[in-house]
């Protein structure tokens, strides 16, 4: 799928324009009781795409519902543009969960973007939950490597602003990336992630929406988590 004429310019003026919405203050009450986790995948070479939903209570982080959507994928693969390609499938699995959450933690990136618009920040936009992005990798930034101990972190800079915190969220394992999505903080966005991660170096619910998300031929992409 080739990217018409004109669109990557259309679509970074669009973040753009949708960025100067970013919330980066707490709009949820600490704690939160329900915590979602949302990822998406292109299985079918891409044709396809999958949103994954997941539902946990907190701070008890026991699953309790999740829900997988597939639709047509509407645009082609565009650098710094994937929330764009991901939004539609992830938020019609989102409205399928049977609880509203509380906040929601995106599998990539919130302000920690070229354009201060990743994923995270274009589903709380677009929805108004408040949401956190916890990347795996840096997309952008420099930063000094953080203690090698779980709960260690240090600052992400892109020219010479704060865009996130880089967390180890497990002793020896390599950090995660976290920044605002909308309408919560930095500080609160770290402390749900490293209390997301009593185990792994991913958080539950990202974990479980990142598997959910790549599931393969054979699994009922229905199936609920038991209560």
């Amino acid at each position: 799928m080739k990217a018409p004429a004109g669109l990557a310019s259309e679509l970074i003026a669009r973040q753009r324009e949708l960025a100067a919405h970013v919330d980066h203050d707490d709009h949820f009450a600490w704690p939160p009781a329900r915590v979602a986790a949302v990822d998406a995948a292109f299985p079918g070479n891409g044709k396809i795409t999958r949103g994954a939903a997941v539902l946990f209570s907190f701070p008890e982080l026991e699953c309790l519902d999740r829900a997988v959507s597939e639709l047509p994928t509407a645009l082609p693969y565009i650098p710094g543009l994937l929330s764009f390609r991901e939004l539609p499938a992830i938020r019609s699995a989102l409205e399928q969960l049977r609880e509203t959450p509380d906040v929601i933690l995106c599998d990539g990136q919130g302000i920690a973007h070229p354009r201060r618009f990743g994923i995270a920040c274009h589903l709380g936009v677009d929805t108004g939950f408040p949401t956190a992005g916890v990347g795996k990798s840096r997309l952008c930034g420099q930063f000094s490597e953080p203690g090698k101990e779980k709960g260690s972190t240090s600052i992400l800079l892109d020219r010479a602003e704060e865009i996130g915190t880089v967390v180890r969220t497990r002793t020896g394992v390599k950090p995660l990336f976290v920044s605002v999505g909308h309408r919560i903080s930095l500080a609160t966005a770290v402390r749900l992630t490293l209390e997301c991660a009593p185990r792994y170096r991913l958080p539950e619910p990202i974990r479980s929406a990142d598997r959910l998300a790549g599931m393969t031929g054979g699994v009922q992409l229905s199936a609920r988590c038991s209560r």
